[in-house]
């Protein structure tokens, strides 16, 4: 009974932003649990050599083109996936970008570029998808989002507000269309080493500084994410929607834990 909750045997799960990082850990993992794969990569030779690999491992995998700031290329992804796979059970809204400048430098083009990609782009692939969706009944959207919906980080305004962004269009999307038999939620990761921030991970005093932070006292790795994606795709999550799941060792508890420590008495107690 336990493992036929987790089991996505016979289902297609369509992940956006799969040819490198996280976004190509999440289908590994959802393949793992059983799952065949469209994969979508801005540039589809980006991808193809991945979708090659998981058919090699015995899914079946498709590889298409997407630009999720492109309406048309967003329209054509959706009729080819349904074309190539009929029913698409699970969407992984992953694509995204981040511009990382003090407030003060972000131009004009750059909060487009990441509001478009990661907050627009997310909710008309949803649309698409949720579309092809309702005639089945059934549904599991993933929008991938962030720890920055919930805690300011300077530097990265525009990417905490389209992360924000993703946490209330998850609700908005799992009230509009729970009637349909579709869960919405988000998973929000921490502070996990990608593409986009890696070179923050090359300077060891920022890394010291942020593990001083994380309860758990580590960063992310990505496997740690793997339950959670498999989770909120497969029946285990069947009751759950409009939900943002953290995974970030603790961090969201309070980004002041390293500095203000709770003062105990003499005796040992905490006061």
């Amino acid at each position: 009974m336990t493992n036929e909750l987790f089991d996505l045997t016979g289902q297609v799960a369509l992940v956006t932003g799969a040819s490198r990082g996280l976004g190509q850990h999440f289908a590994r993992a959802l393949a793992k649990a059983g799952a065949d794969l469209i994969l979508t990569s801005r540039k589809r030779e980006d991808v193809a050599p991945f979708a090659a690999e998981m058919e090699a491992q015995g899914r079946r995998a498709v590889a298409l083109e997407l630009d999720v700031r492109d309406q048309g290329s967003i329209e054509r992804m959706a009729a080819a996936a349904e074309a190539a796979c009929g029913q698409v059970h699970i969407l992984v809204n992953n694509a995204g970008c981040n511009v990382r400048k003090p407030a003060l430098e972000v131009t004009w083009d750059d909060w487009n570029l990441v509001l478009d990609t990661n907050l627009r782009g997310s909710f008309f692939v949803a649309q698409q998808i949720a579309r092809r969706m309702v005639p089945y009944g059934y549904g599991r959207i993933i929008n991938i989002g962030s720890v920055t919906s919930v805690f300011g980080y300077a530097g990265l305004a525009p990417y905490g507000a389209s992360r924000g962004g993703i946490r209330q269009l998850t609700m908005s999307l799992a009230d509009d269309w729970g009637k349909h038999g579709i869960t919405v939620n988000c998973l929000a990761p921490g502070w996990f080493e990608t593409y986009q921030n890696r070179v923050l991970y090359e300077n060891k005093e920022w890394v010291d500084y942020l593990i001083d932070r994380i309860p758990m006292k580590r960063p992310g790795e990505a496997h740690d994410l793997d339950g959670a994606v498999v989770f909120l795709a497969s029946e285990s999550s069947r009751y759950i929607t409009g939900q943002t799941l953290l995974v970030d060792g603790g961090i969201s508890t309070g980004a002041m834990r390293a500095t203000v420590q709770t003062p105990t008495s003499t005796t040992g107690k905490t006061l």
